[in-house]
């Protein structure tokens, strides 16, 4: 395959945008717990080895500030990322602006929640996100971001 084909080939793949939140990237250090010992990095690596499986351009991002979350979500239309999984942290509960930016962008997305938020504090237990999410993975610990991306490779599959 020519270099010209091949780079056309790599912008023709389904893209992925996967968005953590605040204070995870302190996975595998804070409160093993209620979130485990796996760090952020082992959960993006295994995210990038099975999208490279599917053939899927897969990114990453972290941010502890909310106007850079919303900046990458407003991005990711412009750069046709089809979906996103998406774990907002502490902004599941009060983060209106992101729901805004989530919500403009129109790109189907699917919560995250490495605890089970349900089985936590009470102010954790609303979210600002689950009623526009297309699912919410939630107590599964690193795994449940290895499912929200089996559940959109299918849908992708699906959807050509």
């Amino acid at each position: 395959m020519s270099k010209q084909k091949k780079n056309s080939a790599n912008l023709e793949k389904p893209r992925l945008l996967v968005v953590h939140g605040p204070n995870l990237n302190l996975l595998g250090m804070r409160e093993p717990e209620h979130y485990g010992c796996v760090t952020l990095e082992d959960i993006n690596l295994g995210l990038a080895r099975r999208a490279e499986v599917a053939g899927i351009a897969l990114e990453t991002f972290q941010s502890n500030h909310e106007g850079a979350l919303i900046e990458r979500v407003h991005a990711a239309r412009e750069q046709g990322v089809r979906y996103i999984i998406i774990n907002p942290g502490g902004y599941t509960h009060t983060s209106v602006a992101l729901r805004d930016a989530l919500a403009g962008t129109a790109i189907p997305f699917v919560e995250i929640h490495l605890s089970n938020i349900h089985a936590r504090e009470s102010f954790r237990q609303h979210s600002y996100f689950s009623d526009l999410a297309l699912g919410v993975v939630s107590g599964l610990g690193h795994e449940g971001y290895l499912l929200a991306l089996e559940y959109l490779l299918n849908k992708i599959n699906t959807d050509q």
